[in-house]
């Protein structure tokens, strides 16, 4: 039976395995499953994934969830899957469940909560919190600046000094990727002054090309909608102290 990956592709964790199947040829059936719209909490969900969270994949009767766990699954698992994505080597696999664990405790932590906290939130009916936005962007920066330091050493273009990616690059990319969410002006602040993780980026998109900006697209629509969202209300701001009497101010 086909393997069956249920994400959304707002989902960092979803776009890295969506691009992991797509740029190794892998035969599989997207089924979306949209967080806006809470169909993640469905009773046909839960009996995918209990802790109802995406993504989630079914193969023929084994059902897996956590992103890490399916990343590792779909590189082991499917032949013709290329080495470099979770090498056979027992020390170059270690290190890479190095990279994974560290991701899920700080990078994620930061760059999740700093894009909710900041843009996010509304478009999913919940409100801005501005001292979690703060926290999550020291969080942030400081693992930029880990990345940039410590995970990207040596002389290959990706994560560990390596010359081709593995799955912990696209893990820890598709989560940097969505401060593409930002203004240009906030996310500029915020990965700018970090020029190697910039070039990584760039590697691991030239790497998994074209499935990476199809799977990315996403995020540029959504910047589009809540860009006219934030105008349109300027404006609507605007119009109104024009229309509201000098009198009725007083």
């Amino acid at each position: 039976m086909k393997l069956k990956v249920y994400a959304d592709r707002m989902s960092q964790p979803s776009r890295a395995v969506l691009i992991l199947c797509k740029a190794n040829g892998i035969d599989f059936e997207e089924i979306k499953v949209e967080i806006s719209k809470r169909q993640q909490l469905s009773p046909e969900f839960e009996a995918i994934n209990p802790f109802k969270k995406l993504p989630a994949i079914v193969d023929g009767s084994f059902k897996l969830f956590e992103s890490h766990a399916i990343l590792i699954y779909i590189a082991s698992a499917f032949p013709g899957v290329a080495n470099h994505w979770y090498p056979a080597d027992l020390t170059r696999r270690s290190k890479v469940h190095s990279v994974l664990d560290w991701h899920h405790l700080n990078l994620r932590h930061g760059a999740a909560a700093y894009v909710l906290n900041t843009v996010l939130a509304p478009a999913l009916g919940l409100p801005l919190n501005q001292q979690a936005a703060a926290q999550a962007e020291k969080i942030l920066i400081s693992s930029l600046s880990k990345i940039e330091n410590i995970w990207l050493q040596g002389n290959g273009r990706y994560l560990l000094g390596s010359f081709q990616p593995s799955i912990a690059d696209l893990s820890l990319v598709c989560e940097i990727m969505q401060l593409e969410l930002l203004d240009e002006n906030d996310r500029d602040r915020i990965l700018g002054p970090h020029k190697k993780v910039q070039q990584w980026i760039e590697s691991t998109r030239n790497a998994t090309k074209p499935h990476f900006d199809e799977v990315h697209n996403v995020l540029y629509k959504m910047k589009m909608k809540l860009s006219t969202q934030l105008s349109n209300q300027a404006d609507g701001a605007k119009e109104s102290r024009i229309k509201t009497p000098l009198s009725s101010k007083l």
